[in-house]
């Protein structure tokens, strides 16, 4: 092997990425990883898990452990077993050559490089998708959440009402699981009807515990720095308005966009830019050489612990594939 081609690349550093570099490394593959770069929420060095204040579900820490603390120990068992770690992303690939090429970049530094890898671990991830405002992100770990079942759990949403935004299967999806622990559940949605299919429709319609709010819009979330977020004001579109809605936390349930955008054209992917899998059961792509892992590859459950299990996936599989294929 040319000693400028490196075995494994691994681009993303998120649960998915370090456990694959985890394994890697112990695999003697000697893996790259491309971090992420800082600038932007999207790109940064230990993926979503570094705004979440609190995770409560993943095993192993019982009393919970704060999303950055967890990805620093990642990292730093990543490294232990000599993973490489490089802060910049994958600008650009191009795969229809061997070795494949990743032209990176550390915009943080002005900088840019480029890597040729034999095999490619993608696991850059989905950022979940919000309403854009303000006051939304003052309250980002403090009330506002994207996901109920990181977050759902936590004891400020115990016994409390908490708003859900959003029409589809994933808002009806965080609003039912919600009322495991809300007193209250409001789905406030901007239609006069739920998109979601038929079936999860029925499921809000029938629980007593959610109340559909029609027509509505979120406007600001309202809180202080001292109890986080108290209430949502929401207008009505048809009329204009106004209202508070007092409640503990507002979730967005508006779904998710894989940050998969610079490999259009290169992989198979769905319609909203998962990464299609050749094999659901592994973590091969329709590219020899070419491994997904995490929740760019994962639009279902997006939890820690199953992007971790991917990456264990996606190393595993990369170094038999290397092996077939005779690279050493």
């Amino acid at each position: 092997m040319s000693e400028n081609v490196e075995q494994t690349v691994i681009i993303g550093s998120g649960p998915a990425g370090w456990t694959a570099a985890i394994y890697a490394a112990r695999a003697n593959l000697k893996p790259l990883v491309l971090a992420g770069d800082g600038l932007n929420r999207d790109r940064f060095p230990g993926g979503q898990l570094m705004y979440t204040s609190e995770i409560e579900n993943y095993p192993g820490f019982v009393h919970g452990i704060s999303g950055q603390k967890l990805m620093g120990i990642f990292q730093s068992q990543a490294e232990r077993f000599g993973t490489r770690v490089e802060t910049a992303v994958a600008a650009k690939i191009d795969l229809s050559q061997r070795p494949f090429v990743i032209h990176a970049a550390d915009e943080l530094n002005s900088r840019e490089f480029m890597v040729k890898a034999h095999s490619i671990i993608i696991s850059t991830g989905a950022s979940a998708n919000y309403l854009g405002l303000e006051s939304e992100k003052r309250y980002e770990n403090l009330g506002v959440s994207a996901c109920a079942v990181c977050d759902g759990a936590l004891p400020r949403f115990r016994d409390q009402p908490v708003v859900v935004v959003g029409g589809g299967d994933t808002a009806v999806e965080e609003a039912m699981y919600l009322t495991k622990f809300a007193s209250r559940v409001y789905l406030v949605h901007r239609r006069d009807a739920l998109r979601a299919s038929k079936i999860m429709a029925a499921r809000a319609f029938e629980s007593p515990h959610i109340e559909l709010v029609w027509n509505t819009i979120v406007e600001e979330v309202l809180g202080n720095e001292s109890d986080g977020v108290t209430g949502v004001r929401v207008k009505n579109v048809k009329t204009a308005a106004t209202a508070e809605i007092a409640c503990r936390g507002m979730f967005a349930g508006i779904g998710h966009t894989p940050n998969t955008a610079f490999l259009r054209g290169q992989v198979p992917m769905d319609e909203k830019g998962y990464i299609t899998l050749a094999d659901p059961c592994r973590s091969t792509t329709d590219v020899p050489g070419v491994f997904a892992a995490g929740d760019c590859a994962d639009p279902v459950y997006r939890q820690a612990i199953t992007a971790a299990g991917m990456g264990c996936k996606a190393a595993i599989d990369a170094e038999r594939w290397l092996a077939a294929e005779g690279i050493h």
